[in-house]
């Protein structure tokens, strides 16, 4: 083999390998880009994890953690000026939220929970009022 020929198959050699780190650094651009990308939104995660955590520890170390939160006070407020008591569907309207079912089942919810702590009754199915004790 001759000095040219040699010489000829480390360029072509050469240039292959500068061809593939050239791809290989286009990948890891890409890949560290989408790694910055994943790391701000496992920190983001983290951080709503930690601040649920926070909120739902001074919700349930409250007092009387049923009725702490707003919409449990605005159902309170409603259910005491109807001493006969209420269905849920008449709280969404009373609260002016949309009667739709997926509200309607929220507030039955809300509502059976206040049962089930004994802030609320429920003597007829489904019409809530206030307990007694409460009054």
């Amino acid at each position: 083999m001759n000095l040219p020929t040699v010489l000829d198959l480390i360029t072509d050699r050469e240039t292959t390998a500068r061809q593939r780190a050239d791809r290989l650094r286009e990948q890891i651009t890409a890949l560290t880009g989408e790694l910055a990308r994943l790391d701000g939104e496992l920190a983001d995660l983290a951080t709503t994890r930690t601040t649920l955590r926070t909120l739902a520890a001074d919700e349930f170390t409250a007092d009387d953690p049923t009725i702490a939160s707003g919409p449990y006070q605005q159902i309170l407020h409603i259910l005491g000026t109807a001493p006969a008591g209420m269905r849920a569907k008449g709280i969404c309207l009373a609260l002016g939220v949309e009667p739709s079912p997926k509200n309607v089942e929220g507030t039955r919810a809300k509502l059976k929970r206040m049962v089930n702590r004994h802030v609320l009754t429920e003597d007829e199915p489904g019409v809530f009022t206030l307990s007694q004790k409460r009054t």
